[in-house]
């Protein structure tokens, strides 16, 4: 490959790298084909873009980030490496992942480390964590819930209680 084929290819993995605040970096050695297709597959369906880069080009395209990423290089840049851009669900990957696995008798691919707002997750232990984070929209709705939660106790029991005063004062009055 020439030199500006790289450079170009470096550019585009660099902006994929921008672009997406959370990426995963697996190691799909063993699989084979029709299985990392099948592996492909599903990350299509779940809007996931899954592509095998080679290290020295994610290595390059990451010294362009204004981010430290030096903690990838001894463990995670090593060997076979699939790159998986995940979008607006961080943990979506995450799930993914447990999900093939649970198929696979061998438990590949292996999750080597995630970058999560440019936060690093290294390792395979890491992958019950990753696949627990709720996407933006859940946290959303979750606050929104919680600070409506106060001002419904209060309407509720508002109305109630105008309800009991008027049943009470209607039965008074009755009498």
């Amino acid at each position: 490959m020439k030199r500006e084929d790289k450079a170009v290819i470096i550019e585009e993995i660099s902006q994929k790298f921008k672009d997406n605040m959370s990426f995963y970096f697996t190691d799909a050695s063993g699989l084979t084909v029709a299985e990392v297709n099948q592996l492909r597959r599903k990350c299509f369906e779940k809007g996931i873009e899954y592509r095998v880069i080679k290290n020295t080009l994610i290595k390059k395209a990451l010294e362009t980030i204004d981010a430290d990423f030096s903690a990838l290089d001894e463990s995670v840049l090593k060997g076979f490496s699939g790159v998986m851009f995940s979008g607006e669900n961080a943990s979506e990957p995450a799930k993914l992942l447990k999900e093939f696995k649970k198929k696979d008798s061998k438990d590949r691919p292996k999750l080597k480390g995630a970058s999560i707002e440019y936060d690093l997750f290294i390792g395979e232990d890491q992958l019950a964590v990753l696949s627990n984070f709720k996407s933006k929209n859940e946290l959303i709705g979750e606050v929104i819930g919680l600070l409506q939660s106060p001002a419904k106790n209060v309407v509720s029991a508002l109305q109630s209680g105008g309800n009991t005063i008027a049943g009470l004062v209607k039965t008074l009055s009755e009498r």
